[in-house]
């Protein structure tokens, strides 16, 4: 049996097992204390699928997935190889001084892929999801001549100068400002937690309200280049923005003159159900003037993208974009077999796969623990938040900081999101077989049990 088709295994006494203590030890001697977490004490030996080994031989199921870089799962061997060729011919060029056809034959899948609006549409390629988020913000700016940029809160949108100004999570960036100004934040649309009594359509409405307030009390609308929302908010809790809420958003901008920016940094690549979330806005009539992507882009190679249709992309002055990695040739080659591989296996229904087994799950255990308070999500991008109770919904942010630890002693790795870190995050990569599935499912009640029990 392959590391891919195993089961979780705990063979050390406890995690971290000796090798992996010893590991630590030599991490928090050289490495910044501020990436040495002790909530994940865990050092990799090798991975496949959605399974890897750590160094001691304990076998984990990954419901983290690189934080949604591994959608098409650990060591995809077409992937190696693509690398692998690519390594044999060169390594780097500076695209702005040096064209590689890598760059082109991927900026041309996405420009036939994404869903924004526009007949044409161009790409052109980042690191990282902070530098997407960045670059896209600057082509709004240079499209509509404006300043003025709006997020909401919840928002993880990175963590350079700029995108730790529109991030939320003020624990992203305690002490590093001061920060760019023209930024004004409004509420996102976060259902379960709309004031208390409103029906869907009184609570979208709300939200759509406090949007509009930003304009008086915040940034004026024609001062406004761009408005940057995740299509499901990642950070901010797993929750997905409600297409009427989308659509009012869609029509504001476009009344506005304001450019519609869709972060899909982490529900991108097939992850929401839809090669990319935002189809369901298009299919709504409220298609984004642009979207962001990186994380599974290219299954684990840094790269992101920033596409849009050829108006507003060509607006950006010679010299303002660009960098020397954006769009490496090793990262372009695993990218492009990525896509490939995406598309021929429809990656999107293993998606929707997986979500309806998971949620089918966490459903069955929501009618027998009430510290369950809301499931959502899309696809297999989900989020199950826990309350101390129900009619109050307090977040339990400890019971959930016990159930990542009691889940990794048996074997599966998850993650906290939301403001209060109460919601635990699914974002297992999409080639999670029935059969483990099932066990992670088991293992997380197990676990919660043991977390109660506490």
């Amino acid at each position: 049996m392959t590391l891919a088709e195993d089961m979780p295994q705990i063979i050390t006494e406890s995690v971290p097992g000796p090798k992996t203590q010893e590991f630590l030890k030599k991490r928090d001697e050289n490495v910044p204390a501020g990436l040495c977490s002790s909530t994940y004490p865990i050092c990799i030996k090798r991975g496949e699928g959605a399974m890897f080994e750590d160094i001691d031989g304990n076998k984990f199921l990954d419901w983290v997935g690189g934080v949604g870089v591994l959608n098409i799962g650990y060591s995809r061997p077409e992937l190696v190889k693509a690398v692998q060729d690519q390594a044999t011919k060169y390594f780097h060029t500076i695209f702005n001084v040096i064209g590689h056809e890598g760059y082109v034959e991927l900026a041309e899948g996405l420009n036939n892929t994404i869903p924004c609006r526009g007949e044409h549409k161009k790409t052109y390629f980042a690191n990282s999801g902070a530098e997407c988020d960045e670059n896209a913000i600057k082509i709004a700016k240079a499209y509509t001549g404006r300043q003025g940029v709006i997020c909401f809160s919840g928002a993880f949108h990175g963590r350079t100068n700029l995108t730790m100004a529109l991030t939320a999570k003020k624990a992203y960036s305690r002490g590093m400002g001061p920060f760019p100004a023209d930024i004004a934040r409004a509420p996102y649309p976060y259902l379960y937690r709309a004031p208390k009594g409103y029906s869907e359509a009184e609570a979208i409405q709300y939200y759509v309200d406090g949007l509009k307030k930003v304009f008086d009390q915040g940034i004026p609308a024609k001062e406004v280049a761009c408005l940057l929302v995740e299509p499901l908010q990642g950070e901010g809790g797993f929750i997905p923005a409600p297409i009427e809420w989308v659509k009012a958003v869609r029509q504001i901008c476009d009344e506005n003159g304001i450019l519609l920016i869709a972060d899909e940094v982490q529900c991108g690549n097939c992850r929401t159900g839809k090669y990319f979330a935002s189809e369901y806005w298009a299919e709504a009539g409220a298609a984004p003037d642009i979207v962001t992507t990186a994380k599974s882009l290219a299954g684990g190679m840094p790269i992101s993208a920033i596409t849009g249709r050829d108006e507003v992309m060509d607006a950006a002055p010679a010299g303002t974009i660009g960098g020397t990695f954006c769009g490496n040739p090793l990262s372009c080659a695993s990218g492009i077999a990525a896509m490939k591989i995406y598309k021929e296996e429809d990656f999107p229904a293993k998606a929707r796969h997986i979500g309806e087994q998971v949620t089918a799950g966490f459903k069955a255990m929501a009618e027998k623990y009430d510290v369950i308070g809301d499931i959502r999500g899309l696809g297999a991008m989900i989020g199950v938040e826990f309350v101390k109770d129900r009619e109050t919904k307090e977040p339990a942010t400890e019971l959930v900081a016990n159930l990542i630890q009691e889940a990794l002693q048996r074997g599966l790795l998850m993650e906290s999101a939301g403001t209060d870190s109460n919601v635990i995050r699914f974002l297992a990569p999409l080639v999670m077989t029935d059969e483990q599935t099932k066990r992670g499912l088991e293992i997380f009640e197990e676990s919660l049990k043991a977390a109660l029990a506490k």
